[in-house]
């Protein structure tokens, strides 16, 4: 399998750890791993907006977070 690495906000790694920790996921690979092919698979199914409709300049996602939530990223 591939290997990639990113830089996440430390709020995000937060709410992995947290996952984790609770059990929800073995591991952050785990972890990462899963919420990734969600969100894509969310992406896929919700499909990106036009540039007209988005109003963010062509990335799809509001300025104050995915799905208008301020720090909170739905999948």
């Amino acid at each position: 399998m591939p290997k990639v690495e990113i830089t996440i906000p430390e709020h995000l790694e937060m709410q992995i750890a947290q996952m984790v920790e609770r059990g929800e996921f073995v591991n952050r690979e785990e972890a990462i791993e899963d919420l990734l092919s969600t969100g894509i698979k969310a992406y896929k199914t919700s499909g990106p907006m036009d540039d007209d409709e988005a109003g963010t300049g062509g990335t799809g996602l509001e300025d104050d977070g995915m799905m208008g939530h301020d720090d909170e990223y739905v999948f």
